[in-house]
């Protein structure tokens, strides 16, 4: 996907870039590029795939209509270099974005990024999500949780439910479907009053299957999750 395929490809869904938007593309790219030789931040290099697997995916979720108000706080766990919070704030520029990661190499490149793209309404924290899903500044706090490729939703859920405000919404992005691992995460979604609205299947404009997965926090979670940092991983909730 050329960067005109991808600005085409929003254009049919009625979003168009301004030029400011555009060259934020373009650096974003540039610098993901630069710091990559200095830290693993992806595997992807190519101009194409980047535009394709790295930016396109990251706002499916707003092309799929499952985010249409801007004035929402998001956070994202384990983002990584950036994704899927920082396009989506590229295309929606009054969302409040907050990234929490546990290398802190990455958050000195999201830092960085956020500067040279003139990004307000970022703030990036190095650490553990359970150990920022037991503090009160963050717990309860946001609209939306984003999660890419992190890890199986009986995992996921404990490390990213907390966060949500009653009624906010997790949203889990994947490389492939995701039925049998609903299943198999019922009971902690269960435990952490939480429950799956929808899993769509889609495919990539190159035929690359994805799943989009919608979980609504339904109640307060219980205090004890998240539990302390490792546990959700080593003992998922069953």
């Amino acid at each position: 996907m050329t960067p005109q395929e991808f600005y085409q490809a929003l254009a049919a869904q009625g979003i168009v870039l301004t030029e400011k938007q555009k060259q934020a593309f373009e650096t974003y790219f540039h610098l993901l590029v630069q710091w990559n030789q200095k830290i693993n931040l992806t595997a992807i290099t190519d101009k194409n795939e980047v535009y394709l697997k790295h930016f396109y995916d990251s706002v499916a979720p707003i092309l799929q209509g499952h985010l249409q108000d801007q004035n929402l706080k998001l956070l994202d766990i384990g983002a990584g270099a950036g994704f899927p919070s920082l396009p989506m704030k590229i295309l929606f520029p009054q969302l409040k974005v907050t990234i929490i990661d546990s290398l802190n190499k990455r958050i000195t490149f999201l830092k960085h990024l956020a500067e040279e793209l003139e990004l307000d309404g970022v703030a990036f924290y190095h650490g553990r999500a359970e150990d920022y899903g037991q503090n009160k500044a963050f717990r309860g706090q946001f609209d939306l949780v984003t999660a890419r490729a992190v890890a199986r939703m009986q995992v996921l859920a404990e490390l990213t439910i907390p966060f949500l405000k009653v009624g906010g919404q997790l949203i889990a992005l994947k490389a492939s479907a995701a039925e049998d691992e609903l299943q198999e995460a019922q009971p902690a979604l269960q435990t952490l009053f939480a429950k799956v609205e929808t899993s769509l299947d889609y495919q990539l404009p190159n035929g690359d299957s994805r799943n989009l997965t919608l979980v609504s926090k339904k109640k307060e979670t219980p205090n004890k999750y998240p539990r302390k940092a490792g546990l959700p991983n080593k003992k998922p909730l069953s």
